[in-house]
């Protein structure tokens, strides 16, 4: 069984499929499907004929990241389709209007594929056109439960020696059916003699033979190199910040938080694993990747105390929020968090964010140190680059406890946290090798880090709040709420965090010796 791409309908120009495709011979019928359990009718066919033209740099950068940007006429989706890579799941296609045929791709969708892009040009790569057969498969209520696109395709790469491949492939688009129903129709395809499709785009077949091999991915274990290890955490999260870009840039749910956590991961493991490589390389690069974070932070920062302050305003009484304060403070918020996001786009379409993609790009065996051990096995190696990051931990620790209050133990606190947040990340990032132990560090760090960092979220609300009281003040309206919210905000007291800090395990785990 070919495996399932889901992509959960949406309204208005977002969709995501939820699909099954298979290579097929003439000899296979559709017909076979209307005895399945469940289906009441196969509605007569509809017959469409669709051409599309699909644009790329001339080195196929979006195809490499199964990416794929359209012009296509005919059938009941005319206009630009873009597909994106899948971010937890999902796989999002976002559609344009058709527009002039001698138009350059619409400026939103090119921007969404930036990321792959860059400064280079988009221009036309490869050309398909299909008759399409449409079969609908009902229930008994006149439900349509999937759709049966059978597909005879001719494909034409748009340079002079190309050939003109032609095939015939079935595509089953689940409607109104569950996944059960989707593999039943699955198993029932292979059966009449269907195929697993052995690309996954049109366009692949086309343009496939132009693409390098797909790199086999490494199994990590303990007798793998450290460099190995290195490499392949750096890759993951080189992969995460790259996908959640243009899921970034639309402002879809907690994609900023998302890609300021890979930006965040791999500045981390370029300081953990920093004896292991290229530090002409490596260095620079940790310093846009601060920048790339605090991009991202200002959008991502506002969203957090709006979300903070609402649920603190809805906890007190009514008779004590005085004049508009949910107003001003949705205002205020909601402005910053926008100037944020046109921060972000502006950014992201920048030069200076696609060189620090160009040397991510270049992140492979090339950047790595043997003589700093990278050619060594993980065992021998990784544990004291962990280990050396939760010492880190309990020097901070040991310096807030003798702190202090005031300024110092805030330096203090801070530094534990981020050392906190360090120490996990490059716990989580041998977990492939060392399993369970590594994941008990990195659980114990990361509730470290929630709670400085709850610490941290009040701090940031108590600054917002007197910014708001100030200009309540100014425009003559009650300013006691805030004051009120703000008096709340510092009602917890640092013993709270001290007792998290001293709650640290203090020995060396054994896997770190």
């Amino acid at each position: 069984m070919p495996q399932i791409s889901e992509d959960r309908r949406k309204s208005g120009s977002e969709s995501v499929e939820i699909e099954l495709k298979f290579d097929a011979d003439e000899t296979v019928s559709v017909s076979d499907l209307l005895d399945l359990p469940g289906v009441a009718a196969l509605v007569h066919p509809v017959e469409q004929h669709l051409e599309a033209v699909y644009f790329d740099t001339a080195d196929l950068r979006l195809l490499r990241q199964a990416t794929t940007l359209r012009r296509r006429t005919g059938g009941t989706d005319d206009g630009w389709h873009l597909k994106l890579p899948k971010a937890e799941g999902e796989r999002l296609e976002v559609h344009r209007p058709l527009g002039r045929s001698d138009r350059p791709p619409p400026k939103d969708l090119a921007d969404l594929a930036r990321v792959h892009v860059r400064d280079q040009q988009l221009v036309q790569v490869a050309k398909l056109v299909t008759r399409r057969t449409v079969h609908r498969l009902l229930d008994e209520q006149g439900e349509v439960l999937a759709e049966v696109a059978d597909d005879h395709v001719t494909g034409q790469a748009l340079d002079p020696e190309s050939s003109q491949p032609t095939w015939r492939e079935i595509e089953v688009e689940l409607v109104a059916g569950n996944r059960t129903f989707l593999e039943a129709v699955g198993r029932r395809l292979l059966a009449s003699g269907c195929r697993s499709a052995v690309n996954s785009s049109k366009l692949q077949r086309v343009l496939g033979e132009r693409l390098p091999q797909d790199r086999e991915p490494v199994k990590l274990t303990k007798k793998s190199t450290a460099g190995e290890v290195a490499l392949a955490h750096l890759d993951d999260q080189r992969t995460a910040l790259k996908t959640w870009d243009p899921y970034a840039r639309q402002n879809k749910p907690d994609a900023v938080h998302k890609m300021r956590v890979s930006s965040r991961r791999l500045r981390s493991a370029l300081a953990t694993y920093r004896p292991l490589l290229d530090l002409e390389i490596t260095e620079p690069l940790r310093t846009e990747l601060k920048w790339l974070g605090g991009v991202l932070g200002q959008a991502r920062d506002a969203e957090v105390i709006h979300e903070r302050l609402t649920r603190l305003l809805a906890e007190q009484s009514a008779d004590l929020l005085l004049g508009p304060v949910r107003r001003r403070l949705d205002l205020e918020l909601r402005a910053r968090h926008r100037a944020g996001l046109t921060a972000i786009r502006a950014e992201l379409n920048g030069q200076r964010y696609f060189r620090l993609l160009d040397t991510l790009d270049v992140l492979d065996s090339t950047a790595l140190r043997p003589d700093g051990g990278a050619d060594q096995k993980a065992a021998k190696v990784l544990p004291r680059l962990v280990g050396k990051a939760r010492r880190r931990v309990l020097k901070a620790a040991r310096r807030a406890e003798a702190a202090d209050s005031g300024e110092r133990l805030d330096h203090e606190l801070h530094e534990v946290r981020k050392t906190g947040k360090r120490a996990r990340y490059a716990a989580e990032s041998v977990e492939p090798v060392f399993g369970a132990p590594a994941a008990a560090l990195a659980a114990e760090m990361e509730d470290l880090q929630e709670v400085l960092g709850e610490r941290q979220d009040s701090a940031a609300s108590r600054e917002v709040l007197r910014d708001l009281g100030g200009q309540a003040y100014l425009a003559g309206e009650n300013g006691f709420a805030f004051g009120l919210l703000h008096g709340v905000e510092r009602g917890t007291g640092d013993e709270r965090y001290l007792a998290a800090v001293r709650a640290l395990k203090r020995k060396q785990p054994k896997w770190l010796s």
